[in-house]
């Protein structure tokens, strides 16, 4: 199974801003950590954030985007999903 990172831009005075959404994101993430879809998640600094998926396709992280309160409460000002191949580590891909 593939590793897809997701990563977000967030819009400016996102800590001040996100309180009201961040239950709800916080819900998501953990979810989605245990159903084993979500591998890592952190913040990027100074402004960001960079969430690391195992999923079948980049359609199922897209569809954790379109749900995510920071998301839809326009938190993100611009996300991207890239496949990656993990080359060292206990699920690396055969060189």
């Amino acid at each position: 199974m593939p590793y897809f990172a997701l990563f977000y831009d967030t819009v400016d005075n996102f800590v001040e801003r996100r309180l009201p959404h961040r239950q709800a994101h916080l819900a998501m993430i953990d979810a989605a950590y245990a159903d084993n879809r979500l591998v890592l998640a952190g913040a990027l600094k100074p402004s960001g954030a960079l969430l690391v998926f195992r999923a079948d396709d980049p359609g199922e992280v897209e569809r954790f985007v379109q749900n995510d309160p920071y998301v839809t409460q326009g938190l993100v000002s611009r996300w991207r999903i890239q496949e990656w191949a993990v080359v060292v580590g206990e699920h690396a891909v055969p060189r």
